[in-house]
């Protein structure tokens, strides 16, 4: 036998207890969870704009000259 058909025959004999549109569905459901958490942090970084300015100000201001900034 070759690596392929055992491997065939091998998947037929260990089934799953889930159909598999369970899975399918598992996936749509971890995906949009996670959808909502990136979702959750839109516009995180505009809404401390103002900080940052006056961080920026009060601290030199432009940029690092060590190049760790943004």
């Amino acid at each position: 036998m070759t690596f392929l058909t055992t491997v065939l025959a091998e998947t037929e004999a260990a089934s799953s207890s889930f159909p598999t549109i369970i899975f399918g569905a598992i996936a749509l459901v971890v995906f949009a969870a996670l959808g909502f958490v990136v979702w959750s942090f839109r516009d995180v970084a505009n809404r401390h704009a103002v900080k940052a300015d006056a961080y920026a100000a009060a601290h030199g201001g432009g940029h690092d000259a060590h190049g760790g900034g943004h």
